[in-house]
């Protein structure tokens, strides 16, 4: 399993205005689906950051996503592991594979894999 990268998470209802400030430093709007927005750079794609008003179909916000090549066995090590799934795996509309789980820290990571 590896990781493909790592996008932090911000809860915001200043969603357009994230968008023109962040883009004073050169992030261009990369996905939008109307509650989470997703920023990056043209000349390094995986520089990423989202903001998000709500989730959708999960319960909370996440703090961070993190995009793997093989959702279904970082599923299985991290269920295995004990670890506090806050989100069942399962495929959403948006073409992604995903799952919540919380770190050792309180943080709500998105561990995520498109298909």
């Amino acid at each position: 399993m590896a990781v493909r990268r790592v996008v932090p998470n911000i809860r915001s209802e200043a969603v357009p205005e994230s968008r023109a400030f962040y883009g004073l430093l050169g992030l261009e709007e990369v996905m939008n689906h109307g509650w989470i927005m997703t920023l990056a750079s043209p000349s390094a794609p995986t520089a990423q950051l989202s903001f998000m008003t709500e989730d959708r179909t999960a319960p909370v916000v996440p703090d961070m996503s993190v995009e793997v090549d093989d959702v279904d066995a970082a599923y299985a090590v991290v269920r295995d592991s004990g670890a506090e799934i806050l989100h069942p795996l399962q495929d959403e509309e948006w073409g992604v594979r995903r799952f919540f789980v919380r770190d050792p820290n309180g943080r709500v990571v998105n561990v995520l894999g498109h298909r």
